[in-house]
């Protein structure tokens, strides 16, 4: 079961996502984020209430961070997915010509 919620933010859109972050729900998530991507504005990916997360949910969460969505989380699993996820991102040499 998943929860999702967009609010429009002046500075930015920030999604919402409550329950598991596991099987087709991921789907609907990335299709909210790059949703929020395409107005053209910063994107924020907000795990409130997320107790599970299974491996295409963090491959999910990496294509996001990798497209520019910041990822937040409140909770102890969550925050320590998103943090090494966000980790791995800063460690990546960027290409600059």
């Amino acid at each position: 079961m998943i929860r999702i919620m967009t609010a429009e933010r002046p500075a930015r859109t920030i999604t919402t996502v409550d329950g598991l972050l596991s099987g087709e729900s991921v789907e609907s998530v990335e299709t909210c984020c790059i949703q929020a991507l395409s107005k053209g504005r910063p994107a924020r990916l907000y795990l409130r209430d997320v107790f599970a997360i299974d491996e295409r949910g963090r491959s999910i969460l990496r294509r996001l961070a990798a497209e520019g969505i910041d990822l937040t989380a409140n909770g102890v699993y969550s925050s320590y997915i998103v943090d090494k996820i966000q980790s791995a991102n800063l460690s990546k040499p960027r290409y600059s010509p």
